[in-house]
């Protein structure tokens, strides 16, 4: 049997909580960030949870993680 392997971008992208959910950083941040406000930038820096929806989707890129 082969291995099961780990999709390494999604590995550098998304961090398993201990209750077994993923978090994702926001997006919208990497660029015109000069007309965001700080606040909004804050607010984007920061983890969020990987929505109900996607989540099979990274259960399926990240075998054994979650």
């Amino acid at each position: 049997m082969p291995k099961i392997k780990t999709n390494k971008t999604a590995y550098k992208k998304f961090k398993i909580t201990k209750s077994g959910k993923a978090k994702r950083h926001g997006a919208f941040l990497s660029h015109n960030t000069a007309k965001k406000t700080s606040k909004r930038i804050n607010k984007l820096q920061k983890l969020v949870l990987v929505s109900k929806a996607d989540l099979p989707k990274v259960e399926k890129m990240l075998p054994g993680k979650l």
